[in-house]
């Protein structure tokens, strides 16, 4: 890892004003790394906290002769933004905003690292953050750890000698209103702590603060009074230099808060790092969602504030099995600290050594920050659980939701035992005797009552996944015990929505628009297509007949190129009249919201609200893009897919959006902004009410449909809409960390990760060990390869093809490679 050279993406002045790194475990809790220095988004009670941006700050104070010490918080310009814009700034905020600081900072990062450089004229000493928590393919335990670190470098560049302290200052923001906290004190550090209240438990939480260096010197008991009265002595303390420790308090109110001080000396020349290790211990939660079979009426969930059951079961982290308390997890993090960070930076090395252009790697990797957000949750038995995004303080749409999820591309390649946890729970508690499958699992994982429609684009995917998890794993024992339901699921889908066997979905079905279409379309039917070709070749493997798929699979087939497709693009053929759901008006029929008189009489004209019929769908082909990164292959003539996709690129990639109308959710992609908008009718034909969300822009389908542009030779017009989408996410108006849609961190984002098979044709299958090569670029190039058992790089080398092992091995009997 780079220590003092920046890191190949670098962002500065206007473009840090929303820069926030995301730090911390997978499914473990959160804290951030702003392009500034500040810690924000501090997220550890198994929710995120958007707006926590803690009284907590580390500090260089530079003794000088004459008595007036310099002293400066280690971070850059408050953004403006901050100073008025900012939940309670009417009140003046009470922050760490007033202290001086460095008058310029600038920020780099390769994942998962990030780097904050701070310069001020009038300080002799250079200072540097590197902030990172561990990530390491194939290692989900340590991947999940409740952990962040901040290491802090100072150079000396003058020619005279340089007395400094640094110290690292935090009020107890776990404290909470009638809780009991207390900070301890360590032989390196410190621990804030709240055992919480009676009446809310959960509210129990430890943070620990440690630093490696051995003249490190431990202030746990911050004045304690009124007013300002805290703040106001740890700041003179620290600009004194000297370093005060007072005893811990062991009697009356609890200490405010804590200080590290590291007094150090720096001839010309010499640097300094002093690393503080953060690690968090949240041990459980209020959080209960779904009702499960017995449970009566009513308990759904309380992550929108209602009061929980306190007699059931909720959310427990899987790092409060691992760990017995906060003790532990500091220990461990303190024991491991180097082996783990050589084996993070390897990864880093090998992520960002890649050649693929930059802009690409940006998008992948960026977007790996998710793995790090409250978006993703582990619960005790090691299994995923997740939302699709994060509002300001509470999960956004609950679930491990399998249409949002199909398009997240990361987790099976980097921690395919994690993903194969989500198969577990869809094929398991999540599906009943019928085959039906709750597209939103219950937390804790367990059984669900069936009382909604499913969603076939999430379960017809969900078969199509359990093929690629197979072909990734090689564990074909593990598909011998899903088989069966997976067999289930795929029969209760032909004859719930292809009651007659025509090879298409016909009767209305539930998507991820959160609407169901009625009649044949492109998207899902080529959903259908892909899960039928799935099984095909899963029963084949397994011994068993599989021409029931196969036969469905040619017939639906031939459908969509011939009855769906317009000569460019796929679309749709609205059908509401002698379907088996009944009028779409009519109380029994399957749809998700009332029909208004209003209503009713568009339905007559035009069908069924929320439909796109003659419309271009960003997504129309979205099971081809499935069936192709799942590894099931071709299900559609790559001709006309490719024309598909291209139309998408001609129609719906728009530079500058300030005069197109969005009535829904412009905040996505809004004025001058560039995007690619969900559904465009460049044919005429537009509804009235077409599919909700169709104006709009969302992050995940952009990226679906320029790798899939990619798998066909189309990389320049693959690239336009990635260069385009993170153009917005440039830190000016939004967060490069937080691309978002139904919530901060959106899980569809992942969908980034599918370019790098995209533009190489790069996939590996373990099950007959085969690396499949197909470049869409001329030329030598290196690449990610992420598999079950190790990764590397592979690619082309003076060109032949190439496998650089980084960790573990990579057991390959074949190449296969595509020359252009």
């Amino acid at each position: 890892m780079k220590n003092t050279e920046d890191f190949k993406f670098a962002l500065s002045g206007k473009n840090l004003n929303h820069v926030a790194f995301p730090l911390g475990g997978t499914g473990a809790g959160m804290v951030c790394l702003e392009g500034t220095g500040t810690i924000s988004n501090v997220s550890l009670r198994h929710k995120p906290d958007v707006f926590n941006e803690p009284f907590m700050f580390s500090a260089l104070t530079v003794k000088k002769s004459s008595g007036k010490n310099l002293a400066l918080i280690l971070e850059g310009p408050v953004p403006d933004r901050k100073i008025f814009g900012n939940p309670k700034c009417g009140n003046g905020l009470k922050t760490t905003y007033g202290m001086p600081r460095f008058t310029e900072s600038k920020f780099s990062w390769e994942f998962p690292f990030a780097k904050v450089k701070l310069m001020a004229e009038d300080c002799p000493v250079k200072a540097e953050i590197t902030g990172w928590s561990p990530f390491i393919p194939g290692d989900s335990e340590n991947s999940s750890l409740p952990v962040a670190a901040l290491e802090f470098t100072f150079e000396n560049p003058s020619d005279e000698a340089i007395e400094a302290v640094y110290s690292f200052n935090s009020k107890n923001f776990l404290h909470y209103p009638d809780g009991v906290s207390h900070v301890q004190k360590l032989n390196n550090g410190f621990i804030f702590s709240e055992k919480g209240t009676e009446d809310e438990p959960w509210m129990e939480s430890y943070f620990s603060a440690t630093c490696d260096d051995p003249a490190v010197k431990i202030n746990p008991s911050w004045f304690r009074g009124g007013w300002f009265d805290s703040a106001t002595i740890a700041w003179k303390d620290l600009r004194s230099g000297e370093c005060p420790c007072d005893p811990e308090v062991t009697e009356g109110d609890p200490s405010p808060g804590g200080t590290l001080y590291v007094p150090f000396k720096l001839k010309p020349g010499e640097t300094k790092t002093v690393c503080v290790r953060f690690a968090w211990f949240t041990p459980r939660s209020n959080l209960r969602v779904g009702k499960s079979p017995g449970e009566g009426e009513g308990y759904t969930c309380n992550c929108k504030g209602e009061k929980p059951d306190l007699s059931l079961p909720t959310f427990t982290p899987w790092y409060a099995e691992k760990f017995k308390n906060i003790a532990e997890v500091t220990d461990f993090w303190q024991e491991n600290y180097a082996d783990l960070k050589e084996k993070t930076a390897k990864f880093a090395d090998c992520l960002n050594s890649s050649s693929l252009p930059d802009k690409l790697i940006e998008a992948v990797a960026a977007n790996l920050t998710i793995l790090k957000s409250p978006t993703v949750m582990r619960q005790a038995d090691g299994r995923l659980w997740c939302w699709e995004g994060c509002c300001d303080e509470r999960g956004c749409c609950a679930g491990s939701c399998t249409h949002v999820w199909n398009y997240a591309q990361a987790l099976p390649h980097l921690f395919p035992d994690l993903e194969r946890s989500l198969r577990q729970t869809e094929f398991n508690e999540n599906q009943d005797e019928t085959g039906h499958q709750v597209f939103r699992a219950a937390l804790p994982i367990r059984p669900i009552i069936h009382e909604f429609h499913a969603a076939a684009d999430g379960q017809l995917g969900g078969i199509m996944k359990i093929f690629r998890e197979w072909r990734i794993s090689a564990d074909t024992e593990w598909l011998k015990v899903l088989w069966p339901k997976v067999k289930q699921s795929l029969d209760y889908c032909i004859e719930t929505w292809d009651p007659d066997h025509i090879g298409v979905l016909v009767e209305p079905h539930h998507n991820t628009y959160d609407i169901e279409f009625w009649g044949p379309d492109g998207m899902c039917s080529s959903f259908y297509l892909g899960a039928l070709k799935a099984a095909s070749g899963m029963a084949e493997a397994l011994r068993e007949n599989p021409e029931k798929y196969r036969e469905l699979y040619i017939k639906g087939r031939k459908y969509l190129e011939t009855e769906l497709y317009n000569g460019e693009y796929f679309i749709q053929k609205i059908q509401w009249e002698r379907l088996r759901a009944g009028n779409p008006a009519e109380a029994n029929a399957l749809v998700n919201l009332p029909y208004s008189p209003e209503a009713k009489a568009l339905l007559e004209k035009e069908g069924p609200k929320y439909q796109y019929g003659e419309g271009c769908l960003s997504d129309g082909v979205l099971g081809a893009w499935m069936a192709e990164v799942c590894g099931v292959g071709e299900i559609l003539d790559p001709e006309k897919v490719k024309s598909h996709l291209l139309a998408i690129h001609k129609h719906n990639l728009k530079h500058d959006l300030s005069r197109h109308a969005n009535p829904q959710r412009p905040g996505f992609a809004v004025g001058h902004d560039g995007g690619l908008l969900l559904c465009t009718w460049p044919n005429g034909g537009e509804l009235s009410l077409p599919f909700v969300y169709s104006n709009e822009v969302w992050t995940g389908i952009e990226y679906q449909v320029a790798s899939h542009l990619m798998m066909f030779g189309c990389v320049e017009e693959g690239m336009d809409i990635v260069e385009t989408a993170r153009k917005r996410y440039d830190g000016t108006v939004r967060n490069p960390f937080n691309e978002y849609e139904c919530g901060h961190w959106y899980a569809r984002a992942m969908a980034s990760y599918a370019l790098f098979q995209g533009i190489t044709g790069i996939r590996y299958d373990a099950v007959d060990k085969i690396l499949h090569i197909d470049p869409k670029i001329e030329g030598d190039f290196a690449s990610l390869l992420c598999t079950a058992t190790g990764y590397g790089l592979t690619g082309i080398r003076n060109g032949e093809p190439f496998v650089d092992i980084y960790d573990g091995e990579i057991n390959v009997n074949k190449i296969i490679f595509e020359q252009r």
